[in-house]
């Protein structure tokens, strides 16, 4: 027994192997289950007591040994030193690595926030799980407005006052708990509204909201923001027009269209071949959300505005489905590489 286990020492250190495969073959010859190792310490079973504990402690450092023989030979390869036959080819094409570039999403609601900057306009930002009270009651919700219902609101399942923000309104709230007018903001970020997923909606996307808070601000103030916002967005030759709305936390409250970028007009799938596309909500700060906010509606006046960064992408872009933006397709947004506004 001893003389095998000597043997074994031996032959490991004198193994000679040209490549990676070979140390494998190398290993499993000496430490699989069959190989030669084990098959020593199922003959330890024969030895004498008395020899037990020296032909176990020889085992042991053959098994050691073979293991460190092993390791050295793989770290020799591995590290391409010489006895490698393998060779650097020099002439093989680099490999190809694609830089990272902005999201055409970021990309749109950097430039949003650049424009409502030149006017005066900071930016906030608050949390996307939200309490009933910020998202609703404080906007002047009713308590059985259909909005509360399960098929628009993303509900916390351990407590029906606990939601996933459907509008970035809430931060508007926020912002005016917090502040004293004037307040001239815009609060960019994520939203959530329980929606069917098609080429003009998703149940995640991201709003731009704007506020206005001050002495004797009028309709004919938020007006000129947006006319001045349509612009600088699309072009001087943007068309856009008003059309009245309804909404809790404003009064009067409209919506606003501008001419449809894709078709020039001329009807498509986007603008439901009427030749304008819906690109934001607004109207004047309702007198009930400047009370509940802590501001006197007496004193105070300011208009609000809300906008889809997905819709506003998809006229800038001219891509006519929306869902193209959060599949993370890398042949669609490489398409995007060195957009810049």
């Amino acid at each position: 027994m001893r003389d095998k286990i000597q043997h074994l020492i031996a032959e490991i250190r004198e193994a000679s192997v040209q490549n990676l495969e070979e140390v494998e073959q190398l290993r499993l010859k000496f430490l699989s289950k069959r190989g030669l190792v084990s098959a020593l310490f199922d003959e330890f079973k024969g030895v004498p007591a008395e020899q037990k504990r020296e032909v176990g402690l020889l085992l042991n450092d053959l098994k050691n040994k073979v293991q460190e023989r092993i390791d050295e030979l793989k770290a020799k390869f591995d590290q391409g030193t010489e006895g490698e036959k393998a060779t650097l080819d020099v002439t093989r094409p680099a490999i190809n690595a694609m830089p990272g570039t902005r999201h055409p999403l970021s990309v749109v609601r950097n430039q949003i926030n650049e424009i409502f900057a030149r006017i005066g306009f900071t930016v906030a930002e608050g949390p996307e799980i939200e309490d009933d009270w910020h998202n609703f009651g404080a906007l002047n919700f009713a308590a059985d407005h259909p909005a509360r219902d399960m098929q628009d609101t993303f509900f916390i399942s351990t407590s029906p006052e606990i939601l996933l923000r459907t509008h970035t309104s809430s931060v508007q709230i926020r912002t005016m708990e917090k502040s004293k007018p004037p307040i001239r903001m815009i609060f960019p970020g994520r939203v959530f509204r329980n929606e069917a997923i098609s080429a003009r909606a998703h149940c995640i996307f991201h709003q731009v909201e704007g506020l206005y808070i001050d002495r004797h601000v009028s309709f004919a103030d938020l007006k000129q923001t947006l006319m001045y916002f349509a612009k600088e967005m699309f072009g001087e030759q943007t068309e856009i027009r008003l059309r009245p709305s309804y909404f809790p936390f404003t009064e009067p409250s409209g919506e606003m269209d501008v001419s449809c970028l894709i078709c020039g007009g001329k009807g498509c799938n986007i603008c439901k071949y009427t030749g304008w596309v819906e690109i934001l909500g607004c109207g004047m700060v309702d007198p009930n959300v400047l009370k509940a906010s802590g501001i006197d509606p007496e004193e105070y006046t300011g208009f609000a505005f809300g906008m889809g960064v997905e819709r506003i992408a998809q006229l800038k872009f001219k891509v006519n489905d929306l869902r193209l933006y959060s599949e993370n397709d890398v042949r669609f947004l490489k398409q995007f590489d060195g957009v810049n506004f």
